[in-house]
């Protein structure tokens, strides 16, 4: 059998304990166990014992960071996240010879002394000051636990770590009074199997479990002999023993190891010099950890349901709270994800845009009258990697995403609602011609935006007197503009309001600052920047009869202990009424069901839908949002990193388009998505509002009302960069 080794990669660390030292401790120890002091010891044992008797007893071991599980509605594992990488297991999920060989390396008669083994702390503090270094190790696995609590509670703060590992006499009389109270209180079992989840094995392993799995590839009840004994020589340096990187080190570490327990009789002398002479017959699985890890694209949703936990006050008062629930993890978030719409969305997505493309397709899924997300996906994979992006394009920057894109005429379906819920009729008729003045309204603070010159189709068809559903089908400015002034232009921001897409400034449920909504006379043409989350979950309430749901990610979250944990409620509300979400319904069908609507080639999925393109100015963003009764979906694309580029000419997904509208960019997206999505559910229609094509007597402008601020001629005025027909 090997010798023991006497070097190592320690050898070069020093404790400076010193015979001095070494009788401070001593006579610590022995006042602290009531036993008379010897004389030898002096004033310095002393006031080391008045030291050790007046550091309280009590002692609470924190709850263990673990990792956290992420999974989808249907229970299946989104990812594995962790702050550190601990799964903690009880000590019969841990082999017998892991105990063992972990006992005799490191405190061969752990079951036989108290919090303190007095012989074999007063020999190794005698054997180290007389060699000057660190010849033995004297430190029960007790005391071991305590200095490891206090590693813990230092979580990633570099400073408290070191203080927390410093070897001086004072940190070692704290955790000498802290092993005592511990083994009044836990039995030697409930002690070593805390010791062994808490310990650090190195390469990001935490806990025996996570070691087992980092270094062979197994769970901790299934160590063999020889793999025991290298992680429990690990404990007393994982860096200086890390056997993938210096193997040759954690070799003869194990060696070591194998001694003692055949010195202890853990193994026999063969096993031992059999085990010796195998090699370390690693079986290295890397860190599976975070919303990278995702396999089917729900890295982006992944990485919102992180974002919802830090900043939703359901999960904590403050951020700190909410920072300490994540990073102790132990949880299991259950969420709203869909896996046949996660699947079905990903799939168009990458079917239709390349992951290389300069263009981004983004695309969100929310169930109306829930406010569930459904789905959520991005042509380019969430990741760091090559024509990868960690940034998430569907929701905003409180959420880890990004400022939102101009939506074009997709906002027209606000207007419409503004106006229907005012008492104008679908069949409101508009004298729409093919350009002229953006008509005189007035901003919920009372100023006066006056005419402003610029207003135009994406065409130049003189449209002539047209109702609301004519108007949508074709997607006219000269019809929204109009009745965005004769409605109020205050009156379509508290649509917008109700439906989630602006806010008149403040900040939000977090304490985050929100910008306001624009509230300009290009409003109704799209000039806001907003997110596929917020159009698709506006566009939920006109399918589900005006009820507004703010998006829900999380149907439920328990910790480790099993406990269940308050969730964001799902907050509903009338945001118009049923008859008005009818109307609006009746327009978006439009849409897509008359001939004519600039959707037409998109909205035939077999289902009875609505929908609206979208295209801003140059065709820089192209949209397409719609929904059946079931699902409510909006897609955009644009080219991130320079979004006022146009798409017109622009490889997407081996294709190019010139004008690149939202019905022949987006609305493919949308209309594979949504027919994968709805399959083998059945046909619920949409209720649609009465309707005849008999516009009434044109209207005529609003009166103009007393001059003020002119905050219409600014860079949103005229066309707005908004608004096309397509």
């Amino acid at each position: 059998m090997a010798a023991k080794r006497s070097g190592s990669p320690l050898h070069k660390v020093g404790l400076g304990v010193r015979l001095l030292g070494a009788s401070v401790l001593a006579g610590a120890l022995v006042a602290g166990l009531g036993v008379p002091a010897v004389g030898a010891l002096g004033l310095g044992a002393k006031s080391a014992a008045d030291d050790f008797n007046n550091i309280p007893d009590s002692f609470t071991a924190p709850p263990l960071s673990q990792s956290s599980t992420i999974y989808d509605a249907n229970g299946g594992v989104i990812a594995t996240v962790y702050s550190r990488d601990r799964t903690v297991v009880p000590l019969s999920q841990i082999a017998p010879v892991m105990r063992s060989a972990l006992i005799d390396i490191e405190d061969n008669r752990f079951y036989q002394h108290g919090a303190i083994d007095l012989e074999g702390t007063l020999r190794a503090l005698t054997k180290n000051a007389s060699s000057g270094g660190v010849a033995q190790g004297g430190s029960t696995l007790t005391q071991q636990y305590v200095k490891n609590v206090f590693v813990e509670e230092a979580g990633n703060d570099t400073a408290k770590v070191l203080e927390a590992q410093r070897q001086t006499t004072g940190r070692k009389i704290q955790e000498l009074r802290y092993a005592i109270k511990l083994e009044e209180t836990l039995s030697k079992d409930q002690i070593l199997a805390d010791y062994l989840n808490i310990t650090f094995f190195g390469e990001q392993a935490y806990g025996i479990q996570a070691a087992s799995e980092r270094y062979f590839s197994v769970n901790a009840s299934q160590l063999t002999i020889p793999e025991a004994a290298l992680l429990a020589g690990m404990v007393q340096s994982p860096t200086g023993y890390d056997p993938l990187v210096y193997p040759q080190y954690a070799l003869q570490r194990r060696n070591e190891v194998l001694a003692d327990m055949a010195k202890y009789g853990t193994i026999t002398p063969a096993q031992a010099t059999a085990a010796e002479a195998t090699p370390l017959n690693l079986k290295v699985s890397s860190p599976k950890e975070g919303c990278i890890t995702a396999q089917k694209g729900e890295g982006f949703f992944c990485d919102y349901v992180e974002q919802v936990l830090l900043q939703d006050p359901a999960f904590g008062a403050t951020k700190a709270a909410r920072q300490a629930l994540w990073d102790q993890g132990g949880l299991s978030i259950h969420t709203t994800l869909n896996p046949k719409d996660q699947a079905a969305e990903e799939k168009s997505v990458q079917d239709h845009v390349y992951s290389s493309d300069s263009a981004v397709a983004a695309t969100t899924m929310v169930q109306p009258g829930t406010g569930k997300i459904l789905a959520m996906a991005q042509s380019k994979p969430y990741g760091t990697g090559k024509n990868q992006t960690e940034i998430n394009y569907n929701v905003d920057s409180l959420h880890d995403g990004g400022q939102g894109f101009q939506t074009g005429s997709v906002f027209k379906a606000v207007t419409a609602a503004a106006a229907l819920q005012a008492g104008y009729p679908l069949t409101y008729s508009i004298n729409a011609v093919v350009r002229g003045d953006y008509p005189e309204m007035q901003d919920c603070a009372g100023d006066n935006l006056l005419p402003a010159p610029g207003m135009e189709n994406d065409s130049d068809t003189n449209y002539g007197n047209i109702d609301m559903v004519q108007a949508m089908a074709a997607s006219v400015n000269t019809y929204f503009a109009p009745l965005e002034a004769k409605v109020g232009l205050c009156n379509v921001v508290h649509m917008a309001q109700s439906l989630g897409l602006g806010y008149q400034g403040g900040t939000n449920k977090a304490g985050t600052a929100l910008l306001p909504i624009s509230q300009v006379q290009t409003l109704t043409l799209g000039v806001n920047s907003l997110t596929t989350l917020q159009i698709a979950n506006a566009y939920a309430a006109f399918a589900a009869d005006g009820t507004y749901c703010n998006a829900t990610a999380i149907s439920s979250v328990t910790n480790s202990q099993g406990k269940s944990l308050a969730v964001p409620a799902s907050d509903c509300h009338q945001a118009m009424s049923s008859s008005v979400a009818a109307g609006v319904n009746r327009t978006l069908n439009s849409v897509v069901a008359d001939p004519g609507g600039t959707g037409a080639t998109v909205g035939d999925i077999g289902y009875s839908d609505a929908g609206k393109t979208g295209t801003t100015n140059s065709e820089a963003q192209a949209w397409f949002a719609g929904f059946t009764a079931q699902i409510s979906d909006a897609t955009m694309m644009t080219n991130p990193n320079n979004p006022s580029l146009s798409l017109n000419g622009v490889d997407i997904g081996g294709n190019s388009y010139d004008p690149a509208y939202g019905y022949e960019t987006s609305g493919p997206i949308w209309k594979q998505a949504m027919t994968d999505a709805m399959s083998g559910m059945p046909d619920i229609q949409l209720p649609l509002a009465p309707y005849s094509q008999q516009p009434s007597k044109p209207s005529t402008p609003s009166t103009p009302a007393s001059p003020g601020t002119n905050n219409g001629n600014n860079n949103n005025g005229g066309n707005g960069g908004n608004g096309k027909t397509h």
